[in-house]
Formats: C-alpha cells, structure tokens, sequence
C-alpha cells in the first residue's frame, strides 16, 4: 500500500500549483481520500477530501473557493488544484486515504499517508 506525492515548488503569492498523488497497493476506488498540510510548528491539519465517487468534497475554510479536489479511479490517482495561493498555504501537502469510502475532515479517519510534497509561496 503506498501513497506518493508529486508536483509540489515554489510559486509566487496569486499563483497556482497542482499537486498529484499517485496510489497503489489497494483498490484505490473503495476509499475516500484526502489532502491534509503541515507547516513548520503546526499540527496537520484538513484541506480538502473526496469520497470514493466523486460525489462528495469537503474543504477546510481556508482554502475554499481556492482549491480543487478531484480523483480518476481509472489511474488511481488524486489530484488538488490550488489557484490564488497565498503565503499561508505554505506547507508540507500529504495525500491520505481514508478507512472507507465515504469522506471525512477528520485526520484519524485516515490511515495511509503519502512522504509529503513541499509547497511553498513566497516572492
């Protein structure tokens, strides 16, 4: 079971940034995922999740109306589009999968975890 990140850097304040996460190891279409962010001296927190058929995203707050998340169950890959990126959306992105197939902000509803892609956004 593995989960990996790619497409983080560095971007400039108002611009964008897709991260991808690429899975294997499982039947990637009977679990929700979700993308969750750490900066340096803060906990992990939600960004965004997608329920196994697409039906179903959450976003944090923070990121609404900014960030995108989608899946293709046919490449077993997630994906979150992040538009007008500001400097607090730096951070390390982690790809999850969750315990089932419907979606959840909560972080232990997640039980597989991605290495992490750095973002970051700065001038």
């Amino acid at each position: 079971v593995q989960l990996v990140e790619s497409g983080g850097g560095l971007v400039q304040p108002g611009g964008s940034l897709r991260v991808s996460c690429t899975a294997s190891g499982f039947t990637f279409a009977d679990y929700a995922m979700g993308w969750f962010r750490q900066a340096p001296g803060r906990e992990r927190e939600f960004v965004a999740g997608i329920s196994w058929s697409s039906t179903t995203t959450y976003y944090s707050d923070s990121v609404k109306g900014r960030f995108t998340i989608s899946r293709d169950n046919d490449k077993n890959m997630v994906d979150l589009q992040m538009n007008n990126l500001k400097p607090e959306d730096t951070a390390v992105y982690f790809c999850a999968r969750g315990k089932y197939a419907l979606v959840s902000k909560e972080l232990n509803e997640y039980i597989v975890w991605g290495q992490g892609t750095q973002v970051t956004v700065s001038s």
